[in-house]
């Protein structure tokens, strides 16, 4: 019991990461999902503003986003609400924990089947950075949440997608007037130095978000690729 929230175990994974570990958590309102990772806590399916707000912000910034990259399916809300969008053609999510992307599947997290039973939604289970590099196809928006910014690491590994080459190599794999964005709870004017060292357009977005009707702000970095001259 964590106070009078009774906290139950749903699903565990180890991984050669750590821990993966999908907790409920029951008190007088609705049952809460809850992600957390080697201890420590990502999300769950109780304040997903952000994560709405994410792909929702991201979106208004691409006039034909019809081929989207998410990184990061964490519990859906993201690829969910890039999915809404009737713009969006394509959507590739990648996600580094075949546990996580099992349990969407098979119901453990309850809206999951539903979410990936979308056509326009393919999910690989690989390392973003790997899954970047190897990439052969183009996109109009790819968007990152694989930590909680890069103050806040899930993994150290992580660190590399903050970094000039991995950004210079999502440019590449950008259409012209595409965009990158990545999502952060915290400012990282280093992220923001690196983008624009990679690209002549790039920017800081501060977004307020109610959360149970607590105000927080999450910050957006967006980048984006020269538009065709032709």
């Amino acid at each position: 019991m964590d106070g009078d929230v009774a906290v139950v175990e749903v699903a565990r994974a180890e991984t050669e990461r750590g821990e993966v570990v999908l907790r409920r958590r029951t008190s007088e309102g609705p049952d809460v999902l809850e992600l957390r990772v080697n201890g420590v806590f990502v999300m769950d399916t109780l304040e997903t503003g952000t994560e709405i707000a994410l792909a929702a912000a991201a979106l208004d910034l691409v006039p034909d986003p019809r081929d989207v990259v998410v990184g990061g399916l964490g519990l859906g809300f993201t690829a969910g609400r890039v999915l809404a969008d009737t713009r969006v053609e394509r959507v590739l999510v990648v996600e580094i924990e075949e546990s996580l992307v099992g349990w969407m599947r098979n119901g453990t997290v309850p809206h999951g089947p539903a979410l990936l039973a979308d056509r326009r939604l393919k999910i690989i289970n690989a390392d973003i950075l790997m899954a970047i590099a190897e990439a052969r196809s183009t996109y109009d928006l790819i968007l990152l949440d694989v930590d909680n910014g890069p103050g806040y690491l899930v993994h150290d590994d992580n660190a590399r997608v903050y970094e000039q080459s991995f950004l210079s190599r999502c440019g590449d794999l950008l259409n012209p007037g595409g965009v990158l964005a990545i999502w952060s709870a915290s400012a990282e004017p280093e992220l923001l130095a690196a983008m624009r060292a990679v690209f002549a357009d790039a920017e800081e977005q501060a977004h307020d978000v109610l959360l149970q009707d607590r105000p927080e702000t999450f910050y957006l970095y967006v980048a984006r690729a020269a538009t065709s001259p032709f």
